[in-house]
């Protein structure tokens, strides 16, 4: 089997050759991001053929338009609890093919008009090939001036700041991990290095003094051989986003747990899994750049670092909860039962998979304590984000 693109593992090889072993968090950045040869770089042709049902993995946009429809509903209210701003700002955050943008647009076109004559929409993306893929679905809109813009990072927002709503969907899960486990000499990282032809991993101390602190806020007590993944990144992510938002609401999607369950201490293998052709494997080191890589967020970290830099929690639910609260049984009434269409649109509802895997935190600025349509049915106890260390 091949250990990947050959070039993309040149790359890693000639940097650990000069460097000395990396973080595995590094691996995976050069991994899924490498400018040139990364999973996510690539042509417009190759991601294609990569993201959707016949692909290597499929977001909920692949599935049916009934997401994007449900967050323009959502906007709609928050547009009205902030007074209808001119112009209200969306901003999406790892937009993939775009396909949640043109659901999105195009409810808000046909439904409400008053939202859509004033909204500005900001895709933040860093690949060039997904850009390109983007501007083929917000093909409708890019003749309507200051309608749609591209970022390459959401930093570019913050002179004038966002009044509206910023949202990502299957973003944090991307974010490279740092890989930790449980040692007779401590808590340990695993480290990656090149050896005769191969990637190998070992295990080493601590990389950063950030990662040492975010363990030691999990404060969880681990048997020795446990390992897990750590998302330092998406606290730096999120610092950002709630430094950004001048008053309005964040809302994140993606699959994932609360601290306390994501690092119960039976879950001793983690997250982390590679998706390559619908099928899934644990090993990183093969198929390098030809696959994606991902584990599964810790929202509770997520909720207390935007907590720290000046965001509320509004609330914490499941895809299937949010998508009931906005009447997503009314936006299926007109589909014919047993068609494609509807048994799609049932797929991001299923109770058993992307219904309640898939995790919706919200969180505001600006607002007192918003009531949002959305969040109507939390299955969560309000204190399910709190951690189990008070540090």
């Amino acid at each position: 089997m091949s250990i990947g693109h050959p070039e993309l593992v040149a790359s890693i090889a000639a940097e650990i050759a000069v460097s000395g072993p990396i973080p595995f968090a590094r691996f995976m950045e050069l991994a899924l991001y490498h400018p040139q040869f990364g999973y996510y770089m690539r042509a417009p042709e190759y991601m294609v053929e990569r993201i959707g049902w016949r692909g290597d993995f499929y977001t909920s946009s692949d599935v049916h338009p009934i997401l994007g429809q449900a967050l323009a509903k959502q906007a709609e209210q928050i547009d009205r609890l902030l007074g209808q701003p001119d112009p209200f700002i969306v901003v999406e955050t790892g937009p993939g093919k775009g396909l949640l943008a043109k659901h999105f647009l195009s409810a808000c076109q046909r439904h409400f008009r008053s939202l859509f004559e004033r909204l500005q929409y900001a895709l933040v993306e860093r690949s060039p090939a997904m850009q390109a893929l983007q501007r083929k679905n917000m093909a409708p809109w890019l003749d309507r001036p200051s309608c749609i813009t591209w970022l390459n990072d959401v930093a570019k927002l913050a002179q004038e700041g966002v009044n509206g709503l910023i949202l990502s969907n299957e973003l944090i899960d991307s974010f490279p991990v740092h890989r930790i486990q449980v040692t007779a000499n401590g808590t340990e990282e695993l480290w990656v290095d090149y050896q005769s032809g191969r990637f190998v991993e070992s295990l080493r101390p601590l990389s950063s003094e950030a990662l040492s602190n975010y363990v030691r806020r999990i404060g969880a007590d681990w048997p020795e051989g446990y390992r897990t993944e750590i998302n330092v990144h998406a606290l730096s992510w999120m610092q950002q986003v709630a430094q950004l938002i001048n008053r309005g609401i964040v809302l994140t999607i993606d699959y994932g747990h609360t601290a306390q369950d994501l690092y119960r201490p039976d879950r001793k293998a983690g997250t982390f899994l590679c998706y390559s052709r619908q099928s899934v494997n644990e090993e990183p080191f093969l198929r390098v750049g030809d696959q994606d890589m991902t584990a599964h967020v810790d929202f509770t970290s997520l909720a207390n670092t935007g907590e720290e830099y000046g965001l509320r929690t509004t609330g914490f639910t499941n895809q299937l909860s949010f998508l009931m609260g906005l009447g997503v049984e009314r936006m299926i009434e007109a589909l014919e039962p047993d068609s494609p269409t509807f048994k799609a649109a049932i797929h991001l509802l299923r109770p058993n998979g992307m219904g309640t895997t898939f995790k919706v935190l919200v969180q505001h600025k600006g607002m007192v304590s918003p009531e949002l349509d959305g969040l109507k049915y939390k299955p969560f106890f309000d204190s399910a984000l709190t951690t189990q260390s008070a540090a």
